[in-house]
């Protein structure tokens, strides 16, 4: 009875030798992974502006090649990370990746140039890379099936919460440091150290309280490229295919909204309102957290919604969400009108709703021999959303409008979108035919 007790926490069916401290923490990496990933690209227009002397009208296409060679990196490292952490464990490459971010974090205002800036990004980008790669593997680590939509639920919970205490509190520093008479340079200085030194704590922490992996046979007799290419064949499945794609639409959404909602929110503030960059910054930061709480209070209930109906109709919805609320930026002129209000809210709840149900849906699918694999080229798609956003979404921004990139990935969600109504009309024709197949032979 006492066991049985000890593997439910937070109403969540535990896999077997998992502790509570060890969901724990895992739902604190969760957090922690959204805050530090939100910082950087939505910190950045202040560090362009203040410490580099870019004007802003080429904001845009400098976002989008830092993210655009961050993602190469992210591409080649996950498809390292996830097989290592099928043969060593998640433990050692969370808390790596959470090391290495904080080094690239404290580094990254100290850059001279674009050149420099772009080099610690990289290396911010492979500790980024660790972390996401192992993050969706732990949830199908630890729970089991059953419980993994309400435990994907928890994990956005988390995710909103660190991207609030981004918006309201990161991104606030460097007006408030100002106020109390920092220059801009010191309050930039002090804000990034700040940040990397929770960075090096957390990793610390991953290091403690994360389960040790188990090593099976199985994973010691396959070559990291044999185990690499499992997550490639596996797109077979036609449920992990359709996982990969929207895992393109979720990346792909969180990478708009944290680097060209604040671009665009900033610039705004600065060139038509006469704002200083700090406190533009932080009026983009009030903005976004309105998406982000969105994004909190509906976590759950995607979560929820993923365990009650079929999966693959299950994100349908949220790609559904996510092509309206990102295509009805078009009618966005001025970003601190009502309308973006709105616009922001199912933002909030298309990105979330994504990025729950496609992680929900591969936690499924991946088998267990090789769910590091899965996840490593499930993750790998993301940062090809990711890489496609910052390329196109930069250019968009600069030589289009500001909304440009939100209303190329309305597009996008709606192509998926597509694509699962098809697969799941398709799946629920042949499981008709083999129940009435059944009754036949009955």
């Amino acid at each position: 009875m006492a066991n049985q007790q000890a593997r439910r926490i937070l109403g969540l069916r535990l896999a077997d030798d998992v502790s509570g401290t060890n969901v724990l923490t895992f739902y604190f990496a969760c957090l922690a992974t959204i805050m530090f990933a939100s910082f950087i690209p939505q910190s950045q227009p202040f560090l362009l502006t203040e410490f580099l002397g870019i004007a802003p009208e080429r904001h845009g296409m400098v976002s989008g090649l830092l993210n655009f060679w961050a993602e190469i990196a992210i591409i080649i490292a996950v498809a390292i990370f996830g097989p290592l952490s099928d043969r060593f464990g998640r433990r050692p490459i969370t808390g790596f990746g959470f090391l290495v971010m904080s080094a690239g974090i404290a580094l990254y205002p100290h850059a001279r140039d674009i050149t420099e800036l772009l080099m610690v990004r990289l290396a911010y980008a492979v500790g980024l890379a660790a972390v996401t790669t192992t993050i969706v593997a732990l949830i199908a680590d630890y729970v089991q099936d059953e419980s993994r939509g309400r435990a994907t639920g928890l994990q956005g919970v988390m995710n909103g919460i660190g991207a609030m205490i981004c918006v309201f509190l990161l991104l606030q520093l460097p007006a408030i440091l100002q106020k109390g008479g920092a220059t801009a340079h010191e309050a930039g200085i002090q804000t990034y150290s700040l940040v990397a030194a929770i960075s090096f704590i957390t990793g610390v922490l991953m290091l403690i309280g994360l389960k040790p992996g188990a090593r099976t046979k199985g994973e010691h007799s396959e070559s990291l490229l044999s185990i690499t290419r499992n997550g490639l064949h596996a797109a077979r499945d036609p449920l992990i295919a359709l996982a990969y794609g929207a895992s393109f639409v979720a990346r792909g959404n969180l990478m708009i909204v944290g680097t060209f909602f604040t671009l665009w929110v900033t610039n705004y503030g600065t060139t038509e309102m006469g704002m200083s960059r700090a406190d533009a910054l932080a009026r983009a930061g009030m903005i976004v957290g309105i998406a982000q709480g969105c994004a909190l209070l509906a976590a759950p209930l995607f979560g929820i919604l993923a365990d009650k109906i079929t999966r693959v109709r299950a994100l349908s919805i949220a790609l559904l969400v996510s092509a309206v609320g990102y295509g009805s930026t078009f009618f966005i002129h001025d970003p601190f009108a009502t309308g973006m209000i709105i616009c922001a809210a199912l933002i909030g709840l298309g990105e979330i709703g994504c990025i729950i149900t496609s992680g929900v849906l591969v936690a499924q699918q991946a088998p267990p021999s090789h769910r590091g694999a899965v996840i490593g080229f499930f993750t790998l798609s993301g940062a090809v959303g990711i890489l496609v956003a910052s390329v196109i979404g930069g250019y968009l921004f600069d030589a289009w409008r500001a909304s440009g990139p939100f209303v190329f990935f309305s597009g996008v969600a709606l192509l998926v979108l597509i694509w699962a109504i098809v697969l799941e009309r398709r799946t629920t024709r042949t499981s008709s035919q083999s129940q009435l197949v059944g009754d036949v032979a009955a």
